[in-house]
C-alpha cells in the first residue's frame, strides 16, 4: 500500500448517523515502526473493528500530506472519531488535534496509540509480538475513542505581565523583546547588579567585540523602557496561582545608598569601609569592600553594600557627613501578580575539589574563568598576564574539569552524583583564550591538553585551526589517565610539572613545565531548589531545569505558563543563551497576547450529588491544592462537597482513584473509556 492510498472500508456507519464513524491511520514514523510492527496487518485488522469507516496508513502520519489525507478523510467519509497509531503523543497529540480542528471537527475527538515508544522500540526482538500489541493498542484507542464526547477548551483570564527571574543576559534579552511583543516585564535579579557572567568576561567569540560594550547596550535599552521595571537585590519567597494567574512574593534587600554619589565619593566611601571579602566578579582573585562596585559602567551605576559582610561600622556614612547610605533600612516586600514566567537563573561554574590537577594545594593552578579575568586590560593585573607578581612563560590547559565525568573514577558531588554531561562551550572557550595568549604575548608558550575538542558552533573549528598555526601544543589523555599536576622542584625555574600519558604520541609519557595551570571548568546547575520546590519544575539528570521537548517545545516547562532561557536548561554560549530567551519571550507573548489563554479541558468534575466530602482527593492532589470543599445550599440543604479549581487542575486522575464513590471523573478519561479499553486489550483477535 503506498502513501495515502484508501485501506479497509468495509464498515459502514448505522443509518442516520448515530453510530461513530472512526477513522484509524498507523504511521510508519520512518522506519521506526514498519521495521518492526507489520503495519499491513495493523491496519487490516483495524479495519475490522465496530465503527471503523476506513483505515489508512502513511510514512509520516505527522507530514503535511499525512494531516492532509486525515483532513480530507473528514471531509469526504463524515468522519466524528479520529484514531492515530504513531509516535508519543508528547510529541504530536497537539499536532493531530490541530489537524482535526482545520478539518472543522471538535479538537478533543480523538485519541493516541503509542506503537512506537510502547512498541516497536521496545520489541525489535519479537515482530510478531510486537505487531499482536500494535493490535491491541490500536483496539483500546478504537474502543474509547467510541466513548468520546465533543469538549471545549477553558478560558483563563490572563494578565498581560511577565515577571523574568535573572538579569544576566538572556534576562535582559528576553525582558526587552517582551516588552517590544507589547507585555509588562517585571525584571527581578538576586544580586546587587545587571548583566550576569558575562560582565566578567572581555571579548566573546567568534566576533571578538567587546563582552561588556556589548551588554551596555542591552543595559540602556531595557534600563530607559517603560515597561520594565527592574529590581535588582530581589529575590522570590513565595510563588503560587496558575498560568495566566501567578501570584509571586518577592524580598527586596535594600542596596544602602539612596543618592547618586560622584566618582570622588565612590572612592572615598570606599577607601574608608574597612571591611573586605572576596570578589565574586574577579573569581576571588582579590578583595573588594563591603561597599563596592564591580567595574566602571555597571547597572545600577552606583555602589552597593554587601550586608553579609558589611558590620555597620559607620565609617562609610561619616565619609559622606551623614547623607547619602542609610545602614539600618529592612529588606522590603514585592507582591507581584503575572500572566507568564520566564527564568533566566543562568549557571554556576564547577568548582574543582581540593587537589584535583593540584587546585587549592598550588597558587599556580587556576581556572579558566581567573585566567580570562588575568587577561582582562580592565582585570586585576591589567591585562598582563602574571600571577602572585611573577611573569609567566608557560601556560597549560587542561579540559574537561568538571565535565564528562565517569562513575568510579570521579569523585561524587555533594549530592552523590557526577557530571557525565559535557559542558560544550568549555573547548572553544580554552582555544579562545589559548588564541588571545600566542597572540598578545608570543613569548608564552602554550599547551593544550584535551580528551576531545568539541568545537560545535560556527566558527568555532577555527580557533581550533589558528591555535594549532600559531604554535599551541596538543596532548591527547584518556580519562582514566588524566594529566597530573605536581610542584617542580626546580630553583628558578617553572614551579610546575605537569605529566601525562600522550595518546597522540601513542602512550608517550611527557613532562611538560608549567608556570600556570589553568583547568577548562565546566558549568553546572545553579542552585535554585527553592523555586524548584514552589512552582514544581521538572528537572533532568544533569539537574539542569528539563524542557518539554528539546525540538518541538524546547523552551516550555511542564508547568503551563513558565519558560526558561538561557543556561538554567543546559550549557549554552551567548548565541545561543540570547536565542532561546527570544524563544521565551516570543512564546510568552503568543500565549498572553490575547488576554486570556486556552486550556485542555482533561480536568476533573465533581458530582456534588454523590460527593461525602471525605477529603481523600485533597490528600492526593499534587497541583497546588486544586482540589478544596466547600458547603453551599443544594435542593434546600446545606452540603459539603468537593470542588476542582479548573485552572489548577492538571488531570493526573489522583483523585478520581480515591474517591470511594465514584463522585470524581476526568474530562476525556472517565471510568467508562476505562474499562472500554481494558476490554479491548484483552479481547481474542485471532
Amino acid at each position: 500500500m503506498t502513501d495515502g492510498q484508501i485501506g479497509n472500508t468495509k464498515n459502514k456507519p448505522q443509518p442516520d448517523g448515530q453510530a461513530p464513524r472512526i477513522g484509524v491511520y498507523i504511521c510508519h514514523c520512518g522506519g521506526n515502526i514498519s521495521d518492526v510492527v507489520t503495519v499491513q496487518k495493523v491496519v487490516e485488522a483495524a479495519a475490522r473493528f465496530p465503527n471503523v469507516v476506513v483505515a489508512r496508513d502513511n510514512t509520516f502520519m505527522c507530514s503535511d500530506p499525512g494531516q492532509a489525507l486525515i483532513a480530507r478523510d473528514i471531509h469526504d467519509e463524515k468522519l466524528d472519531r479520529v484514531v492515530v497509531a504513531a509516535c508519543s503523543p508528547s510529541l504530536h497529540e497537539h499536532t493531530f488535534r490541530r489537524t482535526l480542528a482545520r478539518a472543522r471537527l471538535n479538537s478533543y475527538l480523538y485519541e493516541h496509540a503509542n506503537i512506537r515508544e510502547q512498541v516497536s522500540w521496545c520489541s525489535k526482538s519479537d515482530p510478531k509480538g510486537a505487531t499482536d500489541k500494535a493490535i491491541r493498542l490500536v483496539a483500546a484507542a478504537v474502543a474509547k475513542a467510541r466513548l468520546l464526547e465533543p469538549l471545549e477548551p477553558m478560558h483563563v483570564e490572563a494578565k498581560q505581565h511577565v515577571a523574568v527571574i535573572g538579569g544576566g543576559v538572556s534576562g535582559l534579552r528576553s525582558a526587552r523583546d517582551l516588552s517590544r511583543n507589547g507585555l509588562a516585564v517585571t525584571l527581578l535579579e538576586r544580586s546587587a547588579f545587571l548583566g550576569g557572567r558575562m560582565t566578567q568576561l572581555d571579548r566573546v567569540y567568534p566576533t571578538e567585540d567587546g563582552a561588556r560594550e556589548l551588554l551596555r547596550q542591552l543595559l540602556e535599552e531595557v534600563s530607559v523602557d517603560p515597561n520594565i521595571d527592574v529590581y535588582t537585590g530581589a529575590e522570590v519567597t513565595a510563588a503560587s496561582g496558575y498560568v495566566g494567574n501567578f501570584h509571586l512574593s518577592v524580598r527586596l534587600d535594600p542596596p544602602g545608598v539612596t543618592k547618586k554619589l560622584s566618582p570622588d565619593q565612590v572612592r572615598a566611601v570606599m577607601e574608608a569601609c574597612p571591611e573586605t571579602t572576596q570578589s565574586e566578579f574577579e573569581h576571588r582573585l582579590v578583595r573588594r569592600k563591603a561597599i563596592h562596585l564591580p567595574y566602571a559602567g555597571c547597572y545600577p551605576d552606583m555602589p552597593a553594600i554587601d550586608w553579609g559582610t558589611c558590620t555597620r561600622c559607620g565609617k562609610c556614612v561619616e565619609v559622606l557627613g551623614g547623607e547619602g547610605i542609610t545602614l539600618d533600612a529592612q529588606p522590603e516586600q514585592l507582591d507581584l501578580d503575572v500572566g507568564a514566567i520566564v527564568l533566566a537563573t543562568g549557571f554556576d561554574l564547577y568548582e574543582p575539589r581540593q587537589g584535583e590537577h593540584g587546585y587549592g594545594e598550588h597558587a599556580e593552578v587556576i581556572t579558566l574563568a581567573q585566567l580570562i579575568r588575568l587577561a582582562d586590560k580592565e582585570g586585576p593585573t591589567g591585562g598582563r598576564l602574571e600571577h602572585n607578581g611573577r611573569s609567566v612563560k608557560n601556560v597549560c590547559l587542561i579540559h574537561c574539569v568538571g565535565s564528562r565525568q565517569v562513575e568510579g573514577l570521579h569523585e561524587p558531588g555533594p549530592d552523590g552524583r557526577i557530571n557525565d554531561y559535557c559542558s560544550r562551550v568549555c573547548c572553544t572557550a580554552a582555544l579562545h583564550a589559548a588564541n588571545e595568549i600566542r597572540e598578545r604575548f608570543p613569548e608564552i608558550s602554550v599547551f593544550d591538553f584535551y580528551q576531545d575538542i568539541r568545537t560545535y558552533g560556527r566558527g568555532h573549528e577555527d580557533y581550533y585551526e589558528n591555535a594549532s598555526k600559531r604554535g599551541v601544543l596538543f596532548f591527547r589523555y584518556l580519562p582514566e589517565t588524566p594529566p597530573v599536576v605536581t610542584a617542580a622542584n626546580r630553583p628558578n625555574g617553572c614551579p610546575l610539572v605537569v605529566r601525562v600519558k600522550d595518546t597522540l604520541t601513542f602512550g608517550e609519557e611527557l613532562e611538560v613545565p608549567a608556570d600556570l595551570v589553568v583547568l577548562a571548568t565546566g558549568m553546572v546547575p545553579r542552585d535554585i531548589s527553592d523555586l524548584v520546590k514552589m512552582l514544581k519544575l521538572p528537572r533532568s539528570a544533569d539537574r539542569f531545569l528539563q524542557e518539554v521537548h528539546p525540538k518541538l517545545r524546547p523552551v516550555e516547562l511542564a508547568v503551563n505558563g513558565v519558560f526558561i532561557a538561557g543556561a538554567c536548561q543546559a550549557p549554552m554560549d551567548i548565541t545561543e543563551s540570547c536565542a532561546a530567551a527570544s524563544a521565551a519571550a516570543v512564546k510568552a507573548a503568543a500565549l498572553l497576547g490575547k488576554g486570556y489563554i486556552e486550556l485542555d479541558p482533561f480536568v476533573a468534575e465533581v458530582d456534588p450529588q454523590l460527593c461525602v466530602a471525605d477529603g481523600k482527593c485533597l490528600e492526593e492532589c499534587k497541583y497546588m491544592t486544586a482540589v478544596s470543599l466547600v458547603e453551599e445550599e443544594v435542593r434546600g440543604e446545606t452540603k459539603r462537597f468537593a470542588v476542582v479549581n479548573a485552572a489548577l487542575c492538571g488531570g493526573c486522575g489522583m483523585c478520581a482513584a480515591v474517591c470511594p464513590e465514584g463522585a470524581i471523573q476526568v474530562a476525556g478519561w472517565r471510568l467508562d473509556q476505562f474499562e472500554a479499553m481494558t476490554d479491548a486489550l484483552v479481547a481474542d483477535y485471532a
